[in-house]
């Protein structure tokens, strides 16, 4: 191994680990806000519901939620299936596996240590 070998290996994993704590703060962040959001929303409607201003139908808001995750998982079911097929090797493919492991590895500590800080 040369030292430039080892050089790029230190700086996509330096890099992926600062990727991914990026991303994983920034989506923790996202999540909050957006649970906030749908937790003042539904409290405002509770509270309409509440004054008599509004009648809510709490049945069928439920069923839009159990829409979106059957819809979600049928997504999830279909990609995974779409996966399993065989594809050809590009050039560009094989030079990347080179760093394959070490920048999932070290995007995935990231992300991880991201998530859990934010």
């Amino acid at each position: 191994m040369s030292f430039d070998n080892i050089s790029s290996y230190v700086t996509t994993m330096g890099g992926g680990f600062f990727v991914g704590v990026l991303i994983g703060y920034a989506l923790k962040k996202v999540i909050k806000l957006l649970a906030v959001i749908v937790g003042l929303f539904l409290a405002g409607l509770a509270y309409l519901q509440y004054h008599q201003i509004s009648n809510i139908n709490w049945n069928k808001l439920q069923t839009v939620p159990e829409g979106v995750i059957t819809t979600l998982s049928n997504v999830i079911v279909q990609m995974s299936a779409f996966g399993d097929s065989s594809h050809t090797a590009t050039a560009s493919s094989l030079a990347m596996t080179s760093f394959g492991i070490p920048l999932t590895g070290s995007i995935s500590a990231g992300f991880t240590i991201g998530f859990i800080k934010g």
